[in-house]
């Protein structure tokens, strides 16, 4: 692939917008000598204004998404993608969502442009433990570990039993909950079916992988090692 249209691949702008970086002089390699749009050079020696390129396709985030944020490229309000470098929305492939969290839930969210990772990581086949923390408008009536447990909970409108998940009680309004399917709104609904509401949600972990000190509304590139980390039991 030419390198013209590997960074513009990349959301540095249109092929036109990237040719007039060139123009411009504003691309050049490690060690300060300008590129033209037609030079063989490995793209980690790239550099733009001086900055290395961002990472090839193939790239995930981890991102603290904070309350108030949609998972959405296009919705009205504030987006996840405000919270990234603003051409990180532009990268070819996409940098998608792998699932969803509401507006209304913060926590860990992963996000890459790899198509066959982020389906490997949401199959229903995969199992990757979700969890979340919960707190409730009323206290629990006390079986709800049990009922969350078996098997056998129908949610409103659905055919489906839900998985067995965990519920680890930490006071008589706050929960951990493990889940090990993803389906729409599904901590909520499930509180919902007892009789209660999910006043706050988070999602503290994805597999063994937490946020590990990233600050609500910041965000980091994932490693090998990190990978490894969602798809092992904690």
């Amino acid at each position: 692939m030419k390198l013209l249209r590997y960074i513009a691949n990349l959301g540095y702008g249109s092929r036109r917008d990237v040719t007039a970086l060139f123009r411009d002089g504003r691309i050049g390699d490690a060690h300060g000598n300008v590129l033209d749009e037609d030079a063989r050079i490995a793209p980690a020696d790239v550099r733009i204004d001086g900055e290395v390129l961002d990472p090839p396709p193939g790239l995930v985030v981890l991102l603290h998404k904070p309350v108030g944020y949609t998972c959405s490229t296009k919705d009205p309000g504030r987006l996840i993608y405000d919270l990234l470098p603003r051409r990180f929305r532009y990268r070819d492939p996409l940098l998608s969502p792998v699932g969803r969290l509401d507006r209304d839930t913060s926590g860990l969210l992963l996000l890459t442009d790899d198509g066959g990772l982020l389906h490997r990581i949401i199959s229903p086949k995969a199992r990757i433990a979700k969890h979340y923390e919960a707190e409730l408008a009323q206290d629990l009536r006390g079986d709800e570990a049990a009922l969350f447990a078996g098997g056998t909970l129908l949610l409103e409108s659905e055919k489906t039993p839900l998985l067995p998940a965990q519920l680890a009680v930490l006071a008589p309004r706050r929960v951990r909950l493990t889940l090990h399917e993803g389906r729409y709104h599904q901590v909520r609904r499930m509180f919902a079916a007892t009789g209660n509401h999910v006043t706050a949600l988070h999602r503290a972990q994805v597999g063994a992988l937490t946020l590990d000190g990233v600050a609500a509304g910041e965000w980091r590139a994932l490693d090998a090692s990190d990978l490894q980390r969602v798809f092992a039991a904690d």
